[in-house]
């Protein structure tokens, strides 16, 4: 591996402002939130980061939100935010849906090797009064990010055709076993059948970093999951699924885990698609 998955505050704080050392703020925030990140990010960033629009930085043309882009259409916003595909890359965010692991997960499939998250994010940050400014950064010019694209992702049709890992839902209980209604408009309730939950909240301590390898095995094991096996993390979205990769290779596994990208806001959009109710 080209670097930890996961690094600490005080271990950026001793790196900023490294020649090879970049820094992307990806608070993305649900519509009923309220929050804006890009101007949270405007107010207050880690010194010399960059923001990265989430929901901008995907496919449009595709029904579901937040898809990920074409290659070039990635390589070509990480060069506009002066991102090298060779740097350090250290990913954060300031939001409950730990999306900073979606911007891990998407730098590292269109091929980045380096690419940590920072533990805790801008809270822990704030927290222990470290630095931070305003306003937006000037990029670095002249960057090029020539994106490549690893097998790391599962479309909708190979799992109607039957995949042999099992699906992980990282979406909140009353989500996953369809005793509450999904926060989108024409959005069935349930899940995929068969998958398997592992709430994005049982992966992290209260101070948002997450929890240590051992605690994270024992949720995996409570779920009916083995980490070091392959399998799909499937969510709302694709956002906080990607956390239950990160949180896999924490606990020593994780490296054949694919992320279901269009997730259940595609899978519950479809009448054709099989769904359950209830406990997995």
């Amino acid at each position: 591996r080209g670097m930890e998955d996961v690094v600490t505050t005080e271990w950026l704080a001793g790196e900023l402002g490294a020649d090879d050392l970049s820094i992307l703020d990806c608070s993305m925030f649900m519509a009923a939130m309220a929050r804006d990140g890009a101007a949270e990010f405007a107010a207050a960033h880690i010194p010399g980061a960059q923001f990265l629009d989430l929901d901008a930085v995907s496919d449009k043309a595709h029904p579901s939100p937040h898809m990920l882009p074409p290659a070039a259409q990635f390589g070509a916003a990480m060069a506009a935010l002066g991102i090298d595909r060779g740097n350090r890359i250290i990913v954060y965010d300031n939001s409950p849906l730990r999306s900073a692991a979606r911007g891990w997960f998407m730098l590292r499939h269109f091929g980045a090797e380096k690419v940590a998250i920072l533990d805790g994010g801008l809270g822990k940050w704030l927290a222990e009064g470290r630095p931070v400014e305003s306003g937006i950064s000037v990029a670095r010019h002249g960057t090029r990010f020539e994106a490549a694209q690893r097998p790391d992702v599962v479309d909708k049709a190979a799992l109607l055709a039957g995949v042999d890992e099992p699906v992980v839902d990282a979406r909140p209980r009353p989500r996953f076993e369809g005793s509450e209604p999904d926060p989108r408009a024409g959005i069935a309730t349930g899940h995929i059948p068969g998958a398997r939950n592992l709430p994005l909240g049982e992966l992290y301590n209260p101070d948002g970093t997450f929890k240590a390898p051992d605690q994270l095995r024992a949720a995996f094991a409570a779920a009916g999951v083995d980490p070091d096996l392959p399998f799909v993390a499937s969510c709302g979205s694709g956002v906080t699924a990607n956390s239950i990769i990160v949180a896999a290779r924490l606990a020593g596994g994780g490296d054949k885990a694919r992320l279901y990208d269009g997730s259940w806001s595609e899978w519950g959009a479809d009448p054709a698609t099989p769904k359950a109710v209830g406990p997995a």
